[in-house]
């Protein structure tokens, strides 16, 4: 008996490897916040990358992963696996003074991975809602919580508009340093604090490198050749970010937990050039745009023993595949109410299967929109941003604008860079792709956006 029992679980291992508890992998997100494409080692930048450009080497490079134009979009992506049509978030960030974050009804990616008995952790930034308690992160599946609610905070007093946003297990924290480095010191000792034997799920979203422009003087002397003091400065924030994933690397090896944890790195968005310092290098366009420049980024996935050394992804794959993916790895349910958008990328990731999307919703938003099917992707209305259209009053200023949308197609395959519109050439391509976006469009949530209180007044702390 005892026999047949043991080569049933032999069997049953065999089938499922990755839903036993000795394989589950640790898993940890690093998200940058508006990095450029061409801002990282691997891509040929200026900037120092070495501990990314590392686990890019030994890992995969997800060479067509693409995100939302803005960052909270981007973040409730990943959270629920859902297109954020689905919340209302597909328009603008969530704003200081909003009255309103990811619906409560949403199933998130940490509640999800506790249910597979994982410790959920997140070190850095949330924006996805802090006008209620009930929108915290500690609310939303994190058992531990450390950083700000908004974005665009000052790194050296970590505040926004006047108000302090730094905050540990959702209480004011007054913590001083630079904010970059703070969030390392928290991601390594979540690691070093991790329990044996239990997995653990660890999202650092650093606020580097988005504005304000503001880097330790150790770094910007790295980058004192730079003629351009914006440009000096960004890339001394993207170094600092850098060693600090370098850090929490080292920090899992010391426990000895590489083998068995799953890093995954990306972008928030495309690079900001100019004001922002980022540089995009020949993608088209930039962050707020429904362009390659705006939505495609850099990205890596790096788990030795599961995914081979120099492996390089072309099919296009969206943040939120990550949901079901992981939630697959860990050994948890993907059934839930709200149906997901995204789709398990494993096998494209470790075995080299065809992306599983007939189409990749880039965005659609009330007067544009942009989606993406196999080779082609088609722009509606691309010169209309998301920023653009960061309140509701500003979409409907644009509606006359709407009806005399410019309509791209673009070959990505032969067309990279976006060069060549053509739509006149392919109107069946046009059609077809165009009802698959019109039909996102009519599904979704109308778009939550306010604008600034006329006596708008930060608060003392933000989210208390």
């Amino acid at each position: 008996m005892k026999i047949f029992l043991l080569f049933i679980l032999t069997v049953v291992l065999a089938v499922h490897p990755l839903t036993a508890a000795t394989d589950r992998p640790n898993i940890i997100y690093f998200l940058a916040d508006d990095l450029g494409w061409a801002d990282v080692g691997w891509h040929g930048s200026e900037i120092k990358t070495p501990n990314l450009d590392k686990l890019a080497s030994s890992g995969a490079k997800l060479e067509q992963f693409y995100v939302l134009p803005v960052c909270s979009p981007t973040r409730a992506a990943l959270m629920t696996g859902r297109y954020p049509i689905r919340h209302g978030l597909q328009v603008s960030v969530v704003r200081p003074w909003a009255q309103y974050g990811l619906p409560l009804d949403e199933r998130t990616l940490p509640q999800a991975l506790k249910e597979a008995g994982y410790t959920t952790h997140i070190s850095g930034k949330w924006h996805l809602g802090h006008f209620q308690t009930d929108y915290l992160p500690t609310r939303r599946g994190f058992d531990t919580q450390y950083g700000h609610y908004n974005g665009a905070i000052n790194y050296l007093t970590h505040d926004r508009d006047g108000g302090h946003d730094w905050h540990r297990n959702d209480r004011e924290c007054r913590d001083e340093g630079y904010a970059t480095t703070l969030l390392g010191n928290e991601a390594v000792r979540v690691i070093e604090q991790a329990q044996p034997g239990k997995p653990f799920f660890l999202y650092v979203p650093f606020n580097a490198p988005h504005t304000p422009l503001q880097a330790p003087d150790e770094y910007l002397k790295r980058y004192a050749h730079l003629t351009d003091k914006k440009r000096q400065a960004y890339a001394a924030m993207v170094e600092c970010l850098d060693e600090q994933v370098g850090r929490v690397v080292a920090a899992l090896e010391k426990r000895g937990l590489t083998r068995n944890t799953l890093i995954l790195f990306s972008s928030d968005n495309g690079g900001l050039p100019g004001v922002g310092g980022g540089d995009n290098g020949k993608l088209r366009a930039r962050k707020g745009t429904l362009y390659e420049g705006g939505t495609r980024v850099c990205a890596l996935a790096n788990w030795p023993g599961h995914i081979k050394p120099g492996t390089v992804v072309n099919e296009p794959l969206h943040i939120v595949d990550w949901f079901p993916t992981l939630v697959n790895l860990a050994g948890a349910s993907t059934a839930q109410k709200n149906k997901l958008d995204g789709l398990d990328i494993w096998p494209v990731i470790a075995a080299g299967k065809k992306s599983p999307h007939e189409d990749i919703l880039i965005n659609a938003m009330p007067n544009s929109g942009a989606i993406r099917m196999g080779d082609w992707k088609l722009v509606l209305n691309g010169h209309i941003t998301a920023n653009d259209l960061k309140n509701a009053g500003a979409a409907k200023a644009n509606a006359k604008q709407a009806a005399d949308s410019t309509v791209e197609l673009f070959n990505l395959t032969k067309d990279p860079y976006e060069k060549n519109n053509l739509a006149a050439q392919n109107p069946k391509v046009v059609q077809q792709l165009r009802a698959r976006l019109d039909g996102y469009r009519a599904a979704a949530v109308p778009p939550n956006a306010e604008d600034q209180p006329a006596n708008y007044k930060a608060l003392r702390v933000w989210g208390q």
